[in-house]
């Protein structure tokens, strides 16, 4: 008779426990609220200012953080509405009781999180100093579409580069990572007064690169980088030129 009334209890007791346990994970789980100050805070439909603003936040309303990617923040308001807001407008957040509320900011990982780069380097093309502006978008973490613009500058002549490829990047969450890319272009030489007049040139060129990039911060990457150039000149023969730069990379 004991038996048979100690394991309903038994049961019972597990159940309740089995339900307390799994109410404590999902409070665990549950993403910190935080009550809005600013005037308003706008939601964008993704992670960037290129989004399109999808509706706003006013003062006093209280929203949950779902996730961060660099500077943007994933929010889900009350009634549901989930957006992007810089963290910037979620500075002087409170938490409901009313105390203040610090946001970190970027973690390592969202290294591999970021979309956008932009840079700018400088370096020597062939002989010439190369001043070059640089941007890239990521296709997937370890892919990148890329493209840039050089100026040339010899010194018996001046030029343009104007390239456009890809890269792939081995390691994007190291803190050092090595890469490799090839691409394409256009090169526009103009040579300076001399006695003898020459004319302007402009060829096709092809690329294959390989280089090394690390973060200063979760932000800032310097990235050294060798190009080595096939120009598609319409003499005889084509031209090998190679080119070594090194720069800042900013990325969001």
């Amino acid at each position: 008779m004991n038996r048979l009334v100690l394991r309903p209890l038994l049961a019972c007791c597990l159940a309740l426990f089995g339900a307390s346990h799994a109410a404590d994970a999902r409070a665990a789980k549950k993403p910190p609220t935080v009550v809005v100050q600013d005037a308003y805070a706008d939601m964008r439909s993704g992670p960037g200012r290129g989004f399109p603003a999808t509706y706003s936040v006013e003062r006093d309303a209280s929203i949950q953080l779902l996730r961060q990617r660099t500077d943007w923040i994933k929010v889900r308001t009350a009634n549901g509405r989930e957006g992007w807001v810089h963290r910037s407008q979620l500075e002087r957040t409170l938490t409901p009781g009313g105390a203040e509320v610090r946001l970190a900011g970027p973690v390592p990982a969202a290294r591999t999180e970021h979309r956008w780069e932009v840079g700018l380097a400088t370096g020597d093309f062939g002989g010439a100093n190369v001043i070059a502006v640089n941007g890239a978008y990521a296709l997937t973490p370890n892919l990148l579409a890329r493209a840039d613009v050089n100026h040339l500058l010899g010194s018996f002549s001046d030029g343009w580069l104007g390239t456009a490829g890809i890269a792939h990047v081995f390691m994007p969450s190291w803190r050092v990572s090595p890469f490799a890319g090839i691409g394409g272009g256009v090169l526009s030489i103009s040579p300076k007064a001399t006695l003898v007049q020459t004319e302007d040139r402009t060829d096709s060129t092809a690329y294959a690169a390989f280089g090394v990039r690390g973060f200063l911060t979760n932000r800032f990457l310097l990235q050294a980088e060798y190009r080595g150039y096939v120009v598609f000149t319409s003499r005889d023969e084509n031209e090998e030129i190679d080119e070594w730069t090194v720069g800042f990379t900013y990325f969001f």
